[in-house]
């Protein structure tokens, strides 16, 4: 191939930090890695997203050790995506939880996703042999679930489809911080390969209604203010337009998937192109957009082999 393949050759450690944005509620970032939630109340500790293996959800536990013994009761699955949900048998917890269209993807496609990731992104599967398998949920619901642990509640909701069918997030009123997986993106490049971009707006105007004054995003920086959460949701928000807008006009056209694809890559380069693994979703984003604005109201299931094959014919090799 012209060029490595994904994010094949993104071989270097991140610097993780772990922030506290109001007592015992943390942001575990990663300078564009997957982040984490962590929420500790008296009854124990949630946890959302799990990473990506069991050795990297060791990494959210070690900070997470720092700052109490509570037993880690709660995970959260934000979607269903392999990198934020195998590592979850690290953490030992009661309880697995994700909404029913989560739960309806992993049957479907949690197979291919986890083989397609992991050629994707070998750096971020550290000892993938330890992952005993597909993570599966143990509680599951179609929109609101509360957890109360104890001295506080979490709210994990399901507000519309958007980087899946399934995503939710996790709200804290009183504090007003909302856990936005990646739904929400900050200075990172948001990936659409199995998005449904026309309902992904509406979504963030739900999200947005919720009021919160701080953020962790799927990835990039926590948003520490209520500034910063506008901004985040904002770009989130600009880049999903210019995308489906310039597929949207290509497909009308009649153009083929790479012609539509390299002039979405010159349009967007000069005001995206520096936001993290921009060059690695771009051939995703522009093959879902293609796809939905052709009438495929249900994304395709990605393969490692179709991964390849897509790659190959916008690099012009197929």
């Amino acid at each position: 191939m012209a060029k490595a393949f994904a994010s094949t050759a993104d071989l270097s450690e991140k610097r993780v930090s772990f922030d506290e944005l109001a007592p015992g509620i943390y942001a575990f970032t990663a300078e564009g890695d997957p982040n984490s939630g962590v929420v500790v109340g008296e009854r124990g500790v949630l946890v959302f997203d799990a990473q990506a293996t069991p050795k990297q959800a060791r990494r959210v536990i070690e900070h997470i050790r720092r700052v109490t013994d509570r037993p880690i009761r709660h995970v959260v699955l934000s979607h269903y995506h392999a990198v934020r949900v195998l590592g979850a048998s690290a953490y030992g917890a009661d309880e697995i939880i994700a909404s029913s269209g989560t739960r309806h993807l992993i049957e479907e496609r949690g197979e291919q996703d986890f083989a397609s990731e992991v050629g994707r992104f070998p750096r971020l599967f550290e000892d993938v042999d330890s992952i005993p398998g597909l993570t599966w949920p143990t509680q599951w619901f179609d929109r609101r679930l509360v957890i109360d642990l104890g001295d506080r509640q979490v709210e994990l909701l399901h507000l519309g489809r958007g980087h899946t069918a399934g995503d939710i997030v996790a709200w804290m009123p009183e504090s007003r911080v909302v856990f936005a997986g990646d739904l929400v993106e900050y200075g990172a490049t948001p990936y659409t390969g199995d998005a449904h971009l026309r309902d992904w707006p509406t979504t963030l105007d739900r999200l947005a209604e919720l009021g919160a004054e701080k953020l962790v995003p799927g990835r990039g920086a926590a948003a520490a203010n209520p500034e910063q959460v506008r901004e985040a949701i904002g770009m989130t928000r600009a880049f999903l337009t210019d995308l489906f807008g310039i597929v949207e006009a290509g497909v009308k056209a009649g153009r083929s998937l790479k012609e539509v694809y390299d002039e979405a890559m010159a349009r967007m380069r000069p005001k995206y192109g520096h936001w993290v693994i921009f060059e690695h979703c771009m051939p995703f984003d522009v093959a879902r957009a293609y796809d939905e604005a052709s009438g495929i109201d249900w994304p395709r299931i990605w393969t490692h082999e179709r991964d390849l094959e897509m790659w190959r014919q916008l690099e012009g090799e197929g």
